[in-house]
């Protein structure tokens, strides 16, 4: 009997979320849209996860302009994204009437499948999402998410899919999102899900620690529907299987996916020039990577927390950090790891190596996570440690969003005019910080469609010497050429400017033509300082230096970390503190915002604000003095 195993594309939003830190365009995935979608995929995944903080926050880029370009391109197969259920795409429950919003938008501008999970399995977190769902009549996938721990059993996960169908699920997915399913373990649950649940059954998993193929295959002959795979550039390591893997081993036998190999890998050719054009890593399985079974650290978060770490300049304390995890996960009640709660116990986690000293620092993220506000913990959280971060404080029972007071007018009135669309008004809800930010960029830019500011490093050598010279593009409008020879002018130009740097005592260079401007400077060169890192960090001191010599009582406030330093909680909110004021030991004075959670800098000692060193939204290094304060 012919039970054909259907496949989902994870290539646009997945994929290169787990390898390549969500760092691919809408421009490196145009050309290849149409053939993608000839394919004769179940459907292709495009959007949500990581996929629409990244946008705007890292490529100058609007996710829903992403989205309906996408739409454009490909008319035939199901575009499928990945929400997080009261979360949507952000790391923080919203307001039900923006759920609902959002997910009404997603529909309007391309959204076939919304596969809706909640990191906890707290299904009271999905109530909104699948009913909405279900109001627009798109596909509702429901997630039941693996992980292994003390209380996560295959019946849990079965009664886990028995309440989504009765919620209004369509399907029902395993996400296996840090590779820890075992092949005779997924065997079991998908032939279990079929005879108890009776809904179709999909499986998401991550090659991780090297189970993943194994797992898919020996689903696949306990009937599961549709699996996950990603092209081969973009496979292997953190992210998926490679399609074109699955595909040869089920040839010829009755769960044939009938998809064509030659087809495969012409797809497969487009994302290799991507990669090596743009220096993205191969899919890899690393000993770090194959101790997952340890850490249980998914796919997404391995490349967004050596990125992370990377920017707080503590890379080589990775696996100090993946060492650190378990301990914490054990302490807030075996929570699966994927966003938010990977984010936030992969924070807690940083933060507990970066300070010498468990939970001395916790971002309101964690503190809301230990007072119910995400939902309800597999297992009780270590009282001792849920004192040390809430002190007396309760924990609610309700489902979280019962508390959340509506928020869609509230965020269209703040925004104002800055918003075009209602979509805009979304991502101002969902990333206010962020938006603000990105609405600018756009405005000052005045263009529909936003390049991203790329920078990147060139390493010229002469016979003598290797000399770093960095090289920035800043482009004032995305504009497209289809003159060869144009491109080949702009090249040989470069070249040339970097053989006349090696070969001269010049220190940088500047060129400008109609559409962009091009700056060359020597890392190495007179007065650059050799270790300064790439951010650009600016820091205002208005003290008088003799003063502070004379008076021993001032002291500087640090920043703990990289980040963006902001001086309220919200753009509409007033500051924490001012110049002037009286604070307490233990008073919230700022935040710096790291690795995409808000963290809160306290006072060490109660005294006065003397100077405040930094502007509202600017970046801000390790160990840079932020804030003057005269003790007590």
């Amino acid at each position: 009997m012919m039970h054909r195993v259907k496949i989902t594309d994870t290539s646009l939003r997945d994929a290169h979320q787990s390898l390549w830190a969500t760092r691919m365009t809408t421009e490196d995935m145009l050309p290849i849209l149409e053939h993608i979608d000839n394919i004769g995929y179940h459907s292709i995944e495009v959007w949500g996860g990581a996929t629409f903080d990244v946008c705007i926050r890292y490529l100058n880029e609007d996710p829903w302009e992403r989205l309906r370009t996408i739409r454009k391109e490909i008319k035939s197969t199901n575009l499928q994204m990945l929400l997080r259920g009261q979360s949507l795409v952000g790391y923080t429950h919203y307001p039900d009437d923006v759920v609902e919003k959002f997910i009404y938008k997603a529909a309007e501008n391309g959204i076939d499948i919304f596969r809706v999970f909640d990191a906890l399995n707290d299904i009271r977190n999905l109530e909104t999402s699948l009913q909405t769902i279900k109001k627009t009549g798109k596909h509702a996938q429901a997630c039941v998410v693996y992980t292994i721990s003390p209380v996560h059993s295959i019946e849990h996960f079965v009664n886990t899919a028995l309440s989504l169908k009765d919620m209004g699920a369509d399907s029902i997915c395993i996400k296996d999102m840090a590779g820890l399913l075992s092949p005779y373990v997924a065997y079991e649950l998908v032939a279990l899900l079929k005879e108890k649940v009776k809904l179709p059954i999909q499986l998401h998993t991550h090659y991780i620690g090297g189970l993943a193929i194994a797992a898919l295959l020996k689903a696949t002959e306990a009937g599961v529907d549709i699996i996950d795979t990603a092209t081969v550039p973009m496979a292997f390591g953190s992210s998926q299987p490679p399609v074109e893997t699955i595909v040869r081993a089920l040839q010829d036998t009755e769960h044939d996916t009938g998809l064509k190999l030659h087809e495969l890998f012409e797809v497969a050719s487009h994302f290799e020039k991507i990669r090596k054009h743009k220096g993205f890593e191969r899919g890899v399985t690393r000993i770090t990577d194959m101790k997952v079974f340890e850490h249980q650290v998914p796919g997404g978060m391995i490349s967004n927390l050596f990125s992370q770490l990377e920017e707080q300049n503590a890379s080589h304390r990775m696996e100090e950090v993946l060492q650190e995890i378990p301990y914490v996960r054990a302490d807030m009640g075996y929570p699966p790891l994927v966003t938010p709660t990977s984010q936030i116990i992969g924070i807690q986690a940083v933060l507990n190596v970066l300070m010498g000293e468990r939970y001395k620092m916790c971002p309101g993220e964690v503190k809301d996570y230990v007072r119910g506000f995400y939902g309800k913990p597999p297992m009780p959280i270590n009282p001792e440690i849920k004192s040390l971060i809430i002190g007396d404080e309760e924990v609610i029972e309700t489902r979280p969003a019962d508390l959340i007071a509506p928020g869609w007018e509230k965020g269209k009135k703040e925004i104002g005019d800055m918003a075009k669309s209602e979509e805009d008004i979304l991502t101002y809800i969902l990333f206010p910080q962020v938006a603000l930010k990105y609405f600018a960029y756009r405005d000052e830019m005045g263009a529909d469609e936003i390049a991203p500011i790329l920078t990147t490093e060139i390493e010229n050598t002469n016979i003598n010497e290797k000399k770093p010279i960095k090289e920035k593009i800043i482009p004032t409008a995305k504009k497209r050429s289809n003159q060869k020879g144009d491109e080949e002018m702009n090249f040989a130009e470069i070249k040339e400017l970097m053989m006349l740097l090696n070969s001269t005592d010049i220190g940088e260079i500047e060129l400008e033509k109609e559409d962009f401007r091009l700056s060359l400077r020597k890392t190495n060169a007179e007065g650059d300082n050799k270790n300064k890192s790439n951010r650009t960090v600016t820091s205002k001191v208005t003290a008088n230096e003799d003063d502070l010599e004379v008076n021993e009582n001032i002291e500087e406030v640090v920043s703990p970390m990289v980040g963006t330093f902001y001086a309220a909680p919200s753009p509409d909110a007033p500051p924490f503190v001012k110049v002037g004021d009286q604070v307490d030991r233990g008073q919230t004075l700022c935040i710096v915002e790291a690795m995409k959670l808000m963290n809160e800098i306290k006072a060490e000692n109660a005294g006065v604000v003397v100077d405040i060193l930094v502007d509202n939204a600017e970046p801000v290094e390790y160990g840079q003095p932020i804030f003057l304060i005269e003790k007590e």
